[in-house]
Order: C-alpha cells, then sequence, then structure tokens
C-alpha cells in the first residue's frame, strides 16, 4: 500500500504544487486551509521545501515601481498643463479621481524602503505639494463636489497630510486641514444617525455599505490626524461592527442583503476594515480580514476579474487594486496580492488605481507566500450559501442558487436572475452569470404565467462532489430543473439540463444563456451561416444554427430547438438604462422549454432534458 502524507499547503511553492508528479486536486475549505495528499515520489521535494517557506519577490517592490510610472505621468501632465484646473486634469481618460493621485508622491516621498529608490526625493514632495494646494484651491472656491465626488477622494488628501504634516508649514497645513474637515462634518453628522440602524445594508441605510465603512474610515482617520475623538470614537464602533457583526460568515459584506455578495464593492469594504484593523488592533477585524480574504482568492478567476455570477450590483468589474494591505496578513493573502498586482502596468494606471496602490505600499506586511487557488490545477470552493465555484486544469465554472428580493426602486441592485458561468484560461469568460434588471429575457430561464412574467428562481440547492461532479438545483412556479457539470476534460465540458414539470406547464418558459461574444469577430454555425458580429440584429433560428456555433476559438454544441440572437444590451447600473457599447453585449442562445402534462400527472420527472457541450479549438 502506498504511503500517503497529509501537508498543509502553506508550506508548498506555486512551482511545487504544480509539478506534474504532485499534482493532485486540491479541495479549499472555508476558514480550514487546505490541505494535499503528497505521494512518496514528492518526498525529497518535501524535505527540501519542509525548511523554508517562500517570500514574495514582487511586494512591496513592484508597487514602488508602479507608483514612480504613474507619478511620472502626473507630473508630467501638470509640467505641460502648469495652469490647469481640477476639471481639466479630471477630464483625462483614467484620470477621474485625480484628487488621489496625490498618495503615490507622499508615499514616494515619506515612505522608507529598500525598493524605494525616491525617498525624500525632494521632486515628489513638491508634487504633492502641488496637487494638495490645487485641491485646497479648489475647495476655498467652493468647488469642493469636482474635488471629491466621493468620500474616497478626501481620504487619499488625509492620508498624503499625515505623512507630509511636518514638512507643509503652519499655513500650508491650517489650509489643507480646513478644506479636509469641510468634507468630513456633513459625513459625521449623517453617520451618527445611522450607526445604531438594524443592519449595514442598503435597505436601512439608504447607502451602500461600502460608502458607509468609507465614511468611518475617513472619520477615524480625521479624528486622529486632528485629535477630535468623537470623530475618532464614532469611525472607530462603526468599523467595530462591520468587522464583528455585518460580516456574512462567508466572508462577504453583502450590500443589498446578506443572502449573498456585492463582489467587487466588497474590495471596498474590506479595505476600510482593514484600515481600522492598522490603527485599532482590533482582533475582530483580523479575524474579518481572513474569512475574506478566503472569499476573495476564490472568486477570483484566473485572469484577476472577480466572478460575476455572485455579484448583485455589476456585471463586469476590473482587476482590484484596493485593500492588498488587508490581504498580506496571511502568506495566502501575500501571494494573492502579488497576482492581483502583476496585471497593472505603470503606462496605464488610472488616478484611483495610483492612489490605491500607494496606500497598499503603504501599510503592506511582508512575509512568507504559500499558493492560491489561481496557482493550483484544480479547487473547488462552496460556500454555506447556495453558491461554489470549481477550477478543473483550464476550466473554471461558477454556479449559484442565491436568492434575493428584487430592489425595485434603486437601479443599482441587479436581479439575482443569472445561475452560471464558464470561463477558460485561454479563451476568458464563455457564458456570464451576470444579473441585470427588467431584462427578463437575460435570465437562466423564465416562465410566463397568470400574466406575469417570472424570472428568478423560489428555491435552490447546490451539491458540489469531486467524485460525480456538480449539481445546480433551482425551483421555479411550474417546474424545477438540474443542472448538471461533469467533471470536465481538457477539451470538453457538459452542461446538462434536466427538468421536472409540476402542475399546469406555463403558456411560455424559457431557458436562455448569455454568451460572451466579441463584435468584429466570425461566428460560424453548422448550418453554414458565417456572421461578423456587429451592430446589426442577429436572429438565428434551429434550422440557421445546425447544432453548433463556433466562435473566438471555441465551438458550442447546442440543443436541436436553439435560437441565437445578437446583441442584447443588459442593464448598465450607473446610467439606469440598457448598455450601449457593444463590448457589454451579450448574445443569447434560447431553447423553449417543454413542460406538458403526462398522463394528468402532477409532478413529471424528466419532462425534458437540454445539453450543451463546449469545446475549445
Amino acid at each position: 500500500m502506498s504511503l500517503k502524507l497529509m501537508i498543509e499547503k502553506s508550506f508548498f511553492s506555486s512551482a511545487f504544487l504544480d509539478a506534474p508528479a504532485c499534482q493532485r486536486r486540491v479541495n479549499t475549505k472555508h476558514l480550514g486551509r487546505a490541505q494535499l495528499m503528497l505521494a512518496p515520489v514528492c518526498w525529497i521535494l518535501l524535505q527540501l521545501t519542509l525548511a523554508t517557506a517562500a517570500w514574495s519577490k514582487q511586494l512591496p517592490a513592484r508597487y514602488f515601481r508602479l507608483l514612480e510610472a504613474g507619478i511620472a505621468q502626473v507630473g508630467k501632465q501638470m509640467d505641460t498643463q502648469p495652469a490647469a484646473n481640477l476639471e481639466t486634469l479630471a477630464a483625462r481618460p483614467g484620470w477621474k479621481r485625480f484628487p488621489q493621485s496625490i498618495l503615490a508622491a507622499a508615499v514616494l516621498y515619506a515612505k522608507q524602503h529598500p525598493a524605494n529608490a525616491h525617498y525624500g526625493d525632494p521632486k515628489m514632495l513638491s508634487l504633492a505639494i502641488r496637487i494638495g494646494d490645487l485641491l485646497a484651491t479648489e475647495c476655498e472656491k467652493g468647488h469642493s463636489e469636482t474635488c471629491f465626488e466621493e468620500e474616497w477622494d478626501a481620504h487619499m488628501w488625509l492620508e498624503a497630510y499625515r505623512l507630509l504634516a511636518p514638512e507643509l508649514g503652519e499655513e500650508r497645513r491650517g489650509r489643507w486641514r480646513r478644506s479636509i474637515e469641510a468634507e468630513v462634518a456633513p459625513l459625521v453628522s449623517d453617520a451618527m444617525k445611522r450607526q445604531d440602524f438594524p443592519w449595514y445594508n442598503t435597505p436601512y441605510i439608504g447607502t451602500s455599505p461600502n460608502h458607509f465603512a468609507s465614511w468611518a474610515a475617513l472619520m477615524l482617520l480625521s479624528g486622529r490626524v486632528f485629535g477630535n475623538k468623537d470623530w475618532e470614537n464614532l469611525g472607530a464602533r462603526i468599523l467595530h461592527r462591520f468587522a464583528a457583526e455585518e460580516q456574512a460568515p462567508d466572508g462577504y459584506w453583502g450590500e443589498h442583503s446578506r443572502s449573498g455578495p456585492t463582489t467587487g464593492y466588497n474590495h471596498i469594504t474590506f479595505t476600510q476594515v482593514a484600515f481600522y484593523w492598522e490603527y485599532s488592533k482590533d482582533p475582530a477585524a483580523l479575524e474579518a480580514l481572513r474569512r475574506a480574504t478566503d472569499f476573495h482568492e476564490h472568486f477570483t478567476y484566473p485572469d484577476g476579474t472577480p466572478v460575476e455570477t455572485i455579484n448583485d450590483r455589476n456585471r463586469y468589474w476590473r482587476v482590484d487594486s484596493w485593500g492588498h494591505f488587508g490581504f498580506s496578513h496571511f502568506p495566502d493573502g501575500r501571494r494573492y496580492a502579488e497576482f492581483l498586482t502583476g496585471f497593472f502596468h505603470g503606462d496605464d494606471l488610472t488616478m484611483d488605481d495610483l492612489g490605491r496602490l500607494a496606500q497598499d505600499a503603504l501599510y503592506y506586511h511582508e512575509g512568507p507566500t504559500e499558493p492560491i487557488p489561481q496557482d493550483q490545477p484544480h479547487y473547488s470552493y462552496q460556500m454555506s450559501v447556495p453558491a461554489g465555484i470549481r477550477k478543473t486544469g483550464p476550466w473554471v465554472v461558477c454556479l449559484s442558487g442565491l436568492i434575493s428580493t428584487q430592489a425595485v426602486n434603486s437601479r443599482f441592485y441587479l436581479d439575482r436572475q443569472g445561475n452560471l458561468s464558464v470561463f477558460h484560461n485561454k479563451l476568458g469568460l464563455i457564458v456570464t452569470g451576470a444579473g441585470s434588471k427588467r431584462q427578463p429575457d437575460l435570465a437562466t430561464f423564465f416562465e410566463k404565467l397568470q400574466g406575469q412574467t417570472f424570472h428568478m428562481p423560489i428555491s435552490s440547492r447546490l451539491q458540489m462532489s469531486d467524485n460525480s461532479g456538480d449539481r445546480l438545483s433551482l425551483a421555479y412556479n411550474t417546474f424545477f430543473t438540474d443542472l448538471y457539470v461533469p467533471r470536465p476534460s481538457e477539451d470538453h465540458l457538459q452542461l446538462r439540463f434536466v427538468m421536472t414539470g409540476r402542475g399546469e406547464p406555463p403558456p411560455e418558459a424559457q431557458l436562455n444563456l448569455q454568451l460572451c461574444l466579441k463584435a468584429g469577430e466570425t461566428l460560424e454555425t453548422a448550418a453554414g451561416r458565417r456572421i461578423v458580429l456587429g451592430t446589426e440584429r442577429v436572429e438565428l433560428g434551429p434550422e440557421e444554427l445546425g447544432g453548433w456555433i463556433h466562435h473566438h476559438g471555441w465551438r458550442l454544441k447546442t440543443d436541436p430547438m436553439a435560437r441565437l440572437t445578437w446583441p442584447a444590451y443588459p442593464h448598465n447600473p450607473y446610467a439606469d438604462a440598457p448598455e450601449t457599447a457593444l463590448e457589454h453585449a451579450v448574445g443569447v442562445v434560447s431553447v423553449p422549454l417543454k413542460l406538458g402534462a403526462k398522463s394528468g400527472k402532477y409532478i413529471r420527472p424528466n419532462a425534458q432534458e437540454i445539453s450543451f457541450t463546449l469545446t475549445p479549438d
């Protein structure tokens, strides 16, 4: 019988785990450190690895290089337009949050580290002062709304003030302080009204939790820097509650409710709790950061973007620069921060990324690293709510049975109507499970009965198994479906929907998959159609599809009754209207449901089966 040894994954580097002789499925569990079964062939490598842990060779050094490149662009622009006001500077693409750039110059000047070549550089001090004086001038003119669209800009300025205060002189310190305090004071009044509300979710506090947490962090820092204990204590009380009470067990802070995450904005709330720990050392904050690190590590695609299927506010989100320093308390978190930072480049940083990377450099905790899910050939993760994710070779599949109420009078919250996504390492996102609003035709399922359209499940269950595959069950008013996802191979992934009818069939019901089609590329069908996708409406019926479509390096085998439409423009919550850009459009492959009665049976198992098979070229 072969000898096996259970070893904590924290001992192993990414290269070691990727060694072919050592590859085994890594099944990571919430709040548990993943374990790896090692065969004897790995024993020698094990002995070499146990003695030392891998240290990040990239961070925080890469932060300083990014800051150097990004702030050089700022300095060049301000030299080119010495009389430019804030509105002019912020009009440049990606520079909307220009005020946040001040922290990059301040950190480069004030943060002593061997990797920071600009420590004590008078040019960085001069540039930071120029930016701060510009902000003060705008605020004194009564243009504070253009200065600080959000509290995040004021926080970056305050961080810079704290770092540079000894160099500013009394007059400038007073000038900057007056402007910053004028931004904080209204937030204090608003926060005091809300601090004891039942939950820090939008239906109660009337704003987003990420904003409320950001108010609290700004109040805490303002109170600490300016000696206002009332502000400091109020911010600390709110942030302690975010850490100790508001976070769901799965590591997220629900924005609309605790029933599911808001993946992108969770980074922002996470950042404020991480900031709170830096100033309080509250154990509850560190525990919350550990849970949130597990959540974010697992629900991030290999391209660094957050998984959209479980997000109730955004269909897409860029690689995030927020709060890396909060991840850096933990070995795997440092590797995760390293992974995310690898997607940033100094020549195209936005101003908010520049500011947040500066904050990451300022508070980063150095130490050993350990592998993250993105480093593994296989992993699976299931939350206590019905959502989970599995990586198998090049494939990543997210299944969501999350159920939440609709926010009918808020444009910002999407209906949780998408239930699965499929990502491929080389081809990117192929099937998206993103939600939408007022668009049931984009829901995974809809049914029409009694003059209404229902497009969200009323009950769900997720079962995940390394051996038998994963099963997501979704119940609606007139049927339920079991989505079976067997373990895929390198070149083959199957989605199999099995319908069970219940009661009187609806006059109309439909299954839809949202496909991430690429404008400007060709879509080919088995029936011989070749179409270059653009703004022109495309509607292809079963005869025109012929059983499969080919696009962007993948082929999707479809049900004989499938239809395809393009382009569908999903809801944009910031515009409160459908998207207008083709880059955000999707194609929809749809199949009508046939749930007709069989011999008058109320429950009709296996009433219909619909299968899709994805293969890469």
